[in-house]
């Protein structure tokens, strides 16, 4: 959760120095790496990049609204153009990208990450009961 957090942190630093391209990708990153954290709180591993994917295949105890899923979607379509030269006709990545394409990268991290920290601060569907976890009694999850 924390590398997560961080990563989107990283995002509104390049978003700053004009590296939109930067900070597209880190917003996807960092938004994976919140999913994840679900996942290994849970014990279970969760494999891939799109996060729209992880987050579908989170247990369906976990409701997931319209806004987190589209979120999820708009922040995958960063993956792989924002770091590939040949992902577009001519030009490289960042004569694409724009400032506002990247606030709104940011914004969808930043609601994947709350919607991660909500499920994260809540009790694993395998202890309903909210008792502790083997992570310590922080419930923190790397």
């Amino acid at each position: 959760m924390k590398q997560g957090q961080r990563d989107v942190e990283h995002a509104r630093r390049v978003l700053e120095c004009g590296d939109f391209e930067w900070a597209c990708f880190a917003a996807q990153q960092g938004a994976a790496k919140v999913v994840k954290a679900v996942f290994q709180k849970l014990g279970k591993e969760a494999s891939g990049h799109a996060v729209s994917f992880l987050i579908k295949a989170l247990p369906k105890v976990y409701e997931t609204n319209h806004t987190i899923l589209e979120a999820a979607k708009k922040l995958d379509k960063h993956y792989i153009p924002s770091r590939y030269p040949t992902s577009f006709p001519q030009g490289a990545p960042f004569e694409f990208y724009t400032e506002g394409e990247a606030s709104h990268a940011i914004e969808d991290a930043e609601r994947i990450v709350a919607y991660c920290a909500n499920l994260l601060a809540g009790p694993s569907t395998d202890d309903p009961a909210g008792s502790e976890s083997s992570e310590g009694s922080t419930g923190e999850t790397r």
